[in-house]
């Protein structure tokens, strides 16, 4: 009983924390980064040991978290943000039609429907339509499914870990060269940005880029790589949506980008599932995180689209991050706890979450597979397959996949 009080009140604080100011705990890049994250990050990590003999409590608390937070996010950008049919976030006033026919626009615009653009990723045509006011999302999803259109809410993405610090600079690399779809990385990366105010240095993209190359005291899963960074998110507040992620992804695939690391979780895009599928189908692997929104939240995406390399937690002792989502399946863990990166002034901070164990593996698939070739993705998977540390029970499972990438990459939190 003492075990479980603790880790309630534990939740308790959490929760408090996090519904005062949701958006920064996970943080969304227009919204300034304050220590929240680091004492968030703290509350975890105190809490892993109790949580292990109440895991269902664990789940409930951060499942009732999760909803705290979205609901905190609608209310903090009114206007730009909205819930869809399903309660997830999505850009306000807009939907998003896959594979569109010229029919079927004319019929949405003779309803009052205005195409904010129209156009084609790797061979996936997509168009954006602004709901006509007065109308409302779920209202416009319903009228233009009945017109027969594949048709969703542009949902917006999490990044799936804190770091606190405020923006500086970091180094470049100069060996092969990895993707990430995330926040802007401070420096002379090459970027791009697919959000107004984009690019836009983040610490919780620096600490992703910090992960695969290393550097400046941070030990990299492929040190001297160079990142190639996409930034969904700049200032927007609805930034991280499932179009901006989808034009990121078909630009990295564009320059020949042979792996991609993508540390954000968000729901199911029927136009984002096309891309990735287009982009695996050209020979790009793409490496993504599980989320943090423990194991009773809906499986995350894009870890859960088909053949995405999906990547997990654990802390300094191997054990399973309390928090770490659950996607449809899972390949691998990587460290992402008890550990450093770096922010985006170029210092060491303690971080924690699966963002932080994705680059991790990402960088390990580089190192075997550095451009798109399709007929070596399963040569990759073999070879990082064999690096892997079998975990928990014997062969691949739920919680550890097919084991343990990058050990001895943390760079240890005193």
């Amino acid at each position: 009983m003492a075990t479980m009080t603790r880790v309630m009140i534990g939740l308790a604080g959490l929760a408090g924390l996090l519904a005062v100011s949701a958006v920064r705990a996970q943080l969304l890049p227009a919204v300034p980064a304050a220590p929240l994250g680091a004492v968030v990050t703290g509350s975890l990590d105190r809490l892993a040991g109790d949580a292990r003999q109440v895991t269902g409590d664990i789940a409930d608390g951060l499942a009732r978290l999760r909803l705290d937070r979205l609901t905190a996010l609608v209310r903090g950008a009114p206007g730009r943000i909205e819930l869809d049919p399903d309660g997830s976030p999505a850009r306000a006033g807009e939907v998003v039609v896959d594979q569109p026919d010229d029919a079927l626009i004319a019929a949405a615009t003779a309803r009052g429907y205005r195409v904010i653009e129209r156009g084609q990723l790797i061979g996936v045509d997509y168009a954006r339509l602004a709901v006509p006011p007065g109308r409302s999302l779920k209202g416009a999803l319903r009228e233009l499914r009945k017109l027969g259109g594949q048709v969703s809410a542009d949902q917006i993405h999490f990044q799936s870990g804190a770091v606190p610090a405020p923006p500086g600079a970091a180094p470049k690399g100069d060996g092969p060269v990895v993707g990430m779809i995330d926040g802007g990385v401070a420096g002379d990366a090459p970027s791009r940005g697919f959000a107004s105010g984009a690019p836009r240095a983040s610490n919780h993209g620096s600490a992703v880029a910090s992960l695969i190359g290393g550097g400046g005291g941070i030990r990299g899963g492929l040190p001297g790589a160079r990142v190639m960074v996409a930034d969904v998110y700049g200032d927007d507040p609805a930034g991280g949506n499932a179009t901006a992620i989808a034009k990121a992804l078909a630009w990295l695939v564009g320059e020949r980008v042979g792996v991609v690391n993508i540390s954000l979780v968000g729901p199911a895009n029927p136009l984002l599932a096309r891309v990735v599928a287009a982009a695996q189908a050209r020979g790009t692997i793409i490496v993504a995180a599980v989320g943090n929104d423990g194991p009773a939240a809906p499986p995350g995406f894009p870890a859960s689209y088909p053949g995405v390399i999906a990547v997990s937690g654990v802390d300094a002792r191997d054990r399973a991050l309390i928090e770490a989502g659950r996607a449809s399946h899972l390949d691998y863990v990587a460290p992402g706890a008890d550990m450093l990166a770096r922010d985006a002034g170029g210092r060491g901070v303690r971080v924690r979450g699966t963002s932080f164990a994705a680059p991790l593996v990402a960088a390990t698939f580089a190192r075997f597979h550095p451009a798109p070739d399709p007929a070596g993705m399963r040569r990759a998977i073999a070879l990082v397959d064999a690096t892997a540390r079998d975990l928990g029970k014997r062969g691949a499972d739920p919680i550890y996949g097919r084991g343990l990438v990058c050990g001895d990459c943390r760079t240890a939190a005193k």
